[in-house]
């Protein structure tokens, strides 16, 4: 079967994310079911730093999905922005730091904290490991699942786009048990939850350092949008492992992938790849802060946060 995945350019503002969000729909040929009751849109709310340092997923590119949804299935559909706590962030805090409580008042639609949802125990097999997982009941019962990631690197991963930000779906917080086999993690979790949409916020991307980039890619799967993904952010797909592994799992092809709308070449010669400044560092410096800050006070959340 054929893969599409879309590259579009989009500018910062609210009409022109509802028109970029139509427009690569469009071309990947995506309609939404008819009865579509209940939807979850999962963006990737990692940390406190806001869209503007490529970190997190921006709530106007979300709140431009919110509509082109609203357009297709109607008034009445339930629509949930979900995301679920991570060793170093709470959902909590995030989204009003992040601008999603603002988003859920002026667009009228209900926030998730994942890991507070029914948790189903699922376990899978990837290279002949098994894994476990405590998975979100909301993201195996809705109607449409959207995955919203953002393009970014990452060094222990390299890249960390679609796949990745279904890994941090899973409701237990403390993930980082699974960083000793990550890239077995990351194959494993996306076995088990299946978005029927990608759109990936390109807007501003992250690289060595962040770059407002002007894109939207948008695609139905993971395993295809992660390896063009990969290509934007100069890396050569087959050397990114967990892509790897998927192709040896069977979870990805990439010998079905189609490409609609904007050039890879385009967007890939201005990505700020890595250079003598290694994101390694970058990563390395901000996880001894939080170790730090951990251990002096014995939480990963500044007080400031707390109300």
């Amino acid at each position: 079967m054929e893969n599409i995945v879309a590259l579009v350019r989009a500018r910062r503002s609210a009409e022109e994310f509802r028109n970029s969000v139509s427009e690569a729909l469009k071309l990947i040929d995506f309609e939404p079911n008819t009865r579509v009751k209940c939807v979850a849109i999962k963006p990737n709310l990692c940390y406190y730093w806001d869209a503007d340092t490529g970190y997190t997923t921006d709530p106007a590119v979300v709140a431009g999905i919110v509509d082109w949804i609203r357009e297709k299935c109607g008034e009445n559909v339930n629509i949930k922005v979900v995301e679920a706590d991570a060793s170093a962030m709470r959902t909590k805090y995030a989204f009003p730091v992040l601008g999603y409580e603002k988003l859920a008042k002026e667009k009228k639609v209900e926030l998730l904290n994942l890991s507070e949802d029914v948790l189903v125990d699922k376990t899978v097999k990837v290279n002949g490991r098994e894994i476990s997982f405590k998975v979100p009941r909301i993201l195996l019962d809705s109607d449409l699942f959207i995955n919203v990631p953002k393009l970014k690197i990452m060094k222990i991963v390299k890249i960390t786009c679609a796949m990745k930000n279904i890994f941090g779906c899973i409701g237990t917080p403390r993930k980082v048990v699974y960083h000793k086999f990550l890239d077995e993690a990351i194959v494993g979790i996306n076995k088990i939850l299946h978005p029927h949409l990608t759109i990936v916020d390109g807007i501003v991307a992250l690289g060595r350092h962040p770059l407002k980039l002007g894109l939207l890619m948008a695609g139905t799967d993971p395993f295809a949008v992660d390896w063009v993904a990969s290509q934007i952010m100069g890396y050569k797909p087959s050397s990114v492992k967990f892509l790897k592994i998927a192709v040896k799992e069977g979870l990805g092809n990439p010998n079905n992938i189609t490409l609609r709308g904007e050039r890879v070449s385009e967007f890939a010669k201005i990505f700020p790849k890595e250079g003598m400044i290694s994101t390694g560092f970058l990563w390395s410096l901000q996880f001894w802060l939080l170790k730090t800050y951990r251990r002096l006070v014995g939480d990963v959340i500044p007080p400031v946060l707390e109300e």
